[in-house]
């Protein structure tokens, strides 16, 4: 018969193995499987003059690719069987050197239709480690204030090879494309959280003879939203927030590292007179290489009449 004390030692052992066998079941549920579990969310957005035709537009975001990571490449390939009449790639596209070569091949057969993109901070540097945590009192836009260093990953030639597939780059800049029967005015800028964002560059009025204006930033940060809604953009594109990565039950995102409320982490919503579609994103830093009830996504939203 088991002792008095061998059974109270039993009882002091059990709980904290029991919180580590929890914690270790969830940090492997959250890298292995939810981290591979992609999504496709739809959208119907009422941005288009009454009468002209609906357009299709695959938003994706935060691929933050490293080499190997092969199931988010063959999903990322096979959303061209979507048709859509528009790519826009929100940035933070790669995390790795050797990055580009993989990202070209994920996007395959989307490169020949009309594309738009921007650039993330993480398109840039590298990822370095961070404690996750202080994302619920602070953004990492501080760090790259903190320790300033120069681009450490071959961003240009990533942005070249969209170029060359046609790709418009819209990092403050305006550009303008017709997709299908429309006449698509963009506006853009490049990353606000590393402070590159220009929106000086691209302010005005849209122009009223375009059918549908998008405004385009990685980065959802209130001061430029207020601006391009004021300037009268239909719809306003971004990412960079993950959706949280970490969610909580009935409660949702924890934190999104940017100015944007938690409400709106991520999902189509109205700002001002706009409409905002805030991309969950297909990765993770490989640093923070997991998520929870915060499967990764991209998005199809389709343009209708108002």
């Amino acid at each position: 018969m088991e002792s008095w004390e061998g059974r109270t030692v039993r009882k002091i052992y059990a709980v904290p193995l029991g919180l580590l066998g929890a914690g270790a079941a969830t940090f492997g549920y959250a890298s292995v499987i939810e981290r591979n579990w992609f999504r496709l969310r739809r959208f119907d957005v009422p941005v288009l003059p009454p009468g002209r035709p609906s357009v299709k537009i695959l938003h994706i975001s935060d691929a933050h690719l490293t080499p190997g990571r092969s199931r988010l490449i063959r999903w990322v390939r096979s959303l061209d069987a979507l048709e859509p009449d528009l790519v826009v790639n929100t940035g933070d596209s790669i995390s790795h050197r050797d990055a580009i070569g993989p990202f070209l091949e994920a996007l395959g057969p989307l490169l020949d239709r009309p594309g738009v993109f921007v650039y993330g901070s993480n398109d840039l540097y590298s990822p370095v480690f961070k404690n996750p945590l202080r994302y619920i009192w602070r953004t990492s836009k501080s760090d790259y204030k903190r320790s300033p260093r120069e681009p450490d990953l071959p961003y240009r030639e990533l942005g070249s090879s969209l170029q060359a597939a046609g790709w418009l780059d819209l990092d403050n800049r305006i550009g303008r494309l017709k997709v299908g029967e429309l006449d698509v005015e963009f506006g853009g800028i490049d990353d606000s959280h590393i402070n590159r964002d220009r929106y000086d560059k691209v302010a005005g009025p849209v122009d009223p003879q375009a059918d549908v204006h998008l405004g385009v930033m990685h980065s959802p940060e209130p001061r430029n939203l207020d601006r391009f809604a004021a300037d009268g953009y239909d719809l306003l594109l971004a990412g960079h927030t993950h959706g949280g990565q970490v969610c909580v039950p009935f409660y949702g995102a924890l934190a999104t590292n940017c100015g944007i409320d938690r409400p709106r982490v991520k999902g189509l919503h109205r700002h001002q007179g706009s409409w905002l579609h805030v991309s969950g994103g297909l990765g993770t830093s490989p640093m923070a290489p997991m998520r929870f009830c915060c499967p990764p996504e991209a998005t199809l939203l389709t343009l209708v009449p108002r």
